[in-house]
């Protein structure tokens, strides 16, 4: 099973209210403005097909493969109308299916024709609800949406908020977000007890533990037009984890030669801190660049930089080469195969967690011809996007994406 973290949100009664107001009838105010009916703004289609392979599943305790194939698909449709007074009500609905194979978690329980999520499909909805003022720029939107999986559930809410200077020169955006998740406490086959379940319905032995997992994240960015052509944003993104946070079907192997589930920490606090700065060239080349550093109480510290430069090859196709670095300090829990400490009180062989560098380069081709693509007006624009990552544990990943936009 992958480590899918899931933006998940309920805040159903500011959902309804909104809604309730786009079935009002159209009346004139004060203003003799007249209210509009919902219309659709745009629609947009994005496909990706993910695969990866190395040989540090944590599954096996660091060792094994990490073959993994993935196949997201996420259909947004996104509609707006004008209320009294005229600020702009729009409503965003998303719809995601991922289906996933894995072949380390085949190894949970190797014995069993379940095996406990090798392939699984993920469902997640969201709706968001966005006031916003077309004068001012100034936002206010509430976010709710669902996540299920074959070991989990996930529900939450979310909040966002932005503020524009009179010059339009400075913006300041703030996003709370809560993320309630239950998920099953799925064993590795030896290490359950007795009468211990697998998880799976399929083959009659399902009942195992669950328990919580909530997380609570906010965004706060600011973006300033230092001048004509060079632009910046600052981001800090502070968030806490709760709960289960050891992921219990994965296994440590220590120097006695004793085998235990993974035990980390019941609670995580994160803080990436990132700057962006946007240049301008000319008509046919901006440059992107993007720094971050992150930190945790965990002990993980990392880098990661970005540079991106779009070029304008005519007034309707743009190529975006770009170059993603990561240099990552590893937790102090973590240790390789067969080298944990067994007085240790928490453990984990993830290398997702370990000292590593990694690299991520690619490309984007984006279609947006004036009469539309292939000559449909509606269809907007067209997106493909590739990439490769190597990182210095040995995993290798592509990824190919597909995005269409219709308005």
């Amino acid at each position: 099973m992958r480590k899918i973290y899931l933006c998940v949100a309920a805040l159903y009664l500011g959902i309804v209210a909104s809604h309730a107001q786009t079935k009002a009838l159209p009346v004139k105010d004060s203003s003799n403005y007249q209210a509009r009916k919902l219309k659709i703004d745009e629609i947009n289609i994005i496909s990706a097909y993910y695969h990866q392979d190395g040989n540090n599943s944590a599954v096996t305790g660091g060792i094994g493969t990490e073959k993994l194939t993935d196949f997201a698909n996420t259909f947004d449709l996104q509609l707006s109308k004008y209320g009294i007074g005229g600020n702009k009500h729009t409503f965003t609905f998303e719809l995601g299916v991922d289906h996933y194979t894995s072949a380390s978690s085949d190894k949970i329980d190797p014995y069993s024709i379940s095996s406990a999520s090798r392939q699984d499909t993920r469902v997640y909805p969201s709706l968001n609800w966005t006031v916003s003022n077309d004068k001012t720029g100034n936002a206010f939107g509430l976010t709710g949406s669902y996540s299920h999986e074959f070991d989990y559930q996930s529900f939450g809410g979310g909040i966002n908020l932005t503020r524009v200077s009179k010059d339009k020169n400075t913006q300041f955006d703030f996003k709370g977000q809560v993320f309630l998740d239950t998920w099953k406490v799925i064993l590795p086959v030896e290490l359950r007890p007795p009468g211990y379940g697998s998880g799976s319905e399929r083959d009659g032995r399902g009942n195992v533990d669950h328990s919580p997992r909530n997380s609570f994240s906010t965004s706060f960015s600011i973006s300033q037009v230092l001048t004509t052509r060079l632009q910046a944003l600052f981001i800090i993104e502070p968030s806490y984890q709760h709960g289960l946070l050891a992921t219990k079907y994965q296994r440590d192997y220590f120097t006695d030669g004793s085998e235990r589930v993974e035990n980390l920490p019941g609670s995580r606090y994160k803080l990436p801190i990132a700057v962006r700065f946007n240049y301008f060239l000319d008509d046919h080349f901006v440059i992107r660049t993007f720094y971050r550093y992150y930190m945790d109480n965990w002990g993980i510290r990392a880098h990661t930089a970005e540079l991106e430069i779009p070029i304008k090859l005519t007034s309707f196709v743009s190529v975006s080469p770009y170059y993603r670095y990561n240099n990552q300090k590893g937790t102090r829990y973590f240790a390789p195969y067969g080298q944990h400490d067994p007085t240790a009180v928490y453990y984990t062989s993830d290398y997702d967690l370990s000292t590593l560098h990694s690299n991520f380069v690619g490309a984007n081709i984006r279609l947006s011809p004036p009469t539309g693509v292939f000559g449909w007006q509606h269809f907007n624009s067209l997106e493909i996007r590739a990439g490769h990552y190597m990182r210095s544990t040995g995993l290798n990943s592509n990824i190919v994406t597909l995005a269409m936009k219709f308005k």
